[in-house]
């Protein structure tokens, strides 16, 4: 069958995650990039057609042109959905206008601005066919699924407790916004939003909790700073939390930890026994009980379950990475966008994208940490109605 046709808006010559999700939806072959608006900048945005199109003339000079052109190509031809990869601030826009046009959207988490702008995004989607997936990558680990169906499956016994860290080191030193455009945008409360740190990757911290807790957080107490004293956002977050399934929780996210990289590690704790997964070793997770010894599950194994199994890609002891966790996302989005065009059958495998629920909890959690933290650390609780609706 065809691919399906992406377009890109963003990821131009300096932007890395621009590359990192062209390399992780062309992985599988079943997408391909067919046009885009890949810089503010004319000859940048030239020069990163010239490179990725096999059309040139498809690299846009904004995005009311691209989704006006496109939409004029026969439907055999024109783009199905846009990968947004551009700052915060833009987010919302980009995919308004996509619905609006009728293209599937493809988002950088987070999916807006704010939870406003999220909760609007909500409501256009409840009437419309469009699609929308968000890049919580992390949840496209095999053993990250081996994780919550192990959760799910009630071998822990009742959820007690869920410590989850992600740990950095990049903004540990005084930071000069000129060296960095990757600094400067997440740094810059017009474009990045009311948070660096819980923003960027608190929020992935928090989605991988819920994901494996299979629980949302429902309220929560937040400490915030920022090490450098000019800085308007965070770069360092300690947030307590409160899950609806009775659990408690500890959440840490640092941008100022020195000599840390990625270092994304959770622990889930039970009646029975409990789990540990860190994305700097991913093809294991560990089963810890009180009764027996501890195990040790890898990737590329048998007795996996069957989700973990259809998201591994190599055989066993060939490390299950970040492009090949990306890469399960993009291709579940393409099996919902074939299943909806109906040129695939219907099958689970189209289940594994965070969506818009996902985005609206994550905008609940980054604009309620900083509530939280404004108040003086004071208890915060979430509000799941918008979630439960759809």
């Amino acid at each position: 069958m065809s691919k399906v046709r992406m377009g890109m808006v963003g990821g131009g010559p300096e932007a890395f995650i621009g590359q990192i999700h062209r390399m992780a939806a062309g992985l599988d072959g079943e997408i391909e990039l067919v046009c885009g608006v890949f810089s503010r900048d004319q000859q940048k945005n030239q020069q990163a057609g010239q490179s990725l199109l096999s059309n040139p003339d498809r690299a846009y000079a904004d995005i009311a042109t691209l989704f006006r052109e496109e939409q004029k190509l026969p439907a055999d031809q024109r783009m199905e959905f846009v990968a947004i990869v551009t700052p915060n601030d833009s987010h919302f826009d980009i995919a308004q206008q996509a619905i609006m046009a009728g293209f599937h959207v493809f988002c950088e988490k987070p999916a807006t601005f704010n939870l406003a702008e999220s909760e609007q995004l909500h409501q256009q989607l409840l009437d419309k066919p469009q699609l929308f997936g968000l890049a919580h990558t992390y949840t496209g680990y095999p053993m990250v699924k081996e994780a919550r169906h192990r959760v799910v499956k009630g071998e822990l016994g009742e959820i007690k407790k869920i410590v989850v860290e992600y740990s950095q080191g990049w903004l540990a030193k005084k930071f000069n916004n000129q060296l960095s455009k990757q600094g400067s945008w997440r740094l810059d409360p017009k474009r990045a939003g009311v948070s660096c740190c819980v923003g960027d990757i608190g929020v992935h911290a928090a989605n991988l909790a819920e994901f494996i807790g299979d629980s949302p957080i429902s309220s929560i107490l937040a400490d915030l700073d920022s090490i450098e004293p000019q800085r308007s956002l965070d770069d360092d977050a300690t947030v307590l939390l409160r899950f609806a399934n009775q659990a408690r929780g500890v959440l840490l996210a640092s941008q100022i930890s020195v000599g840390q990289e990625n270092n994304l590690r959770i622990q889930v704790y039970g009646s029975q026994g409990s789990l540990s997964w860190s994305q700097q070793e991913p093809n294991s997770l560990w089963l810890m009980w009180g009764d027996k010894p501890t195990e040790l599950l890898r990737a590329g194994s048998d007795y996996l379950c069957d989700e973990a199994k259809v998201n591994t890609r190599t055989p066993a002891g060939h490390p299950e990475g970040y492009i090949e966790a990306f890469a399960n996302l993009y291709k579940a989005f393409a099996t919902a966008v074939k299943q909806q065009r109906g040129s695939e059958p219907e099958t689970s495998q189209a289940n594994g994208v965070p969506g818009i629920q996902e985005a609206i909890s994550g905008m609940q959690f980054i604009e309620g940490t900083v509530q939280s933290s404004h108040a003086g650390q004071q208890w915060l609780a979430l509000n799941h109605t918008h979630i439960q609706e759809q």
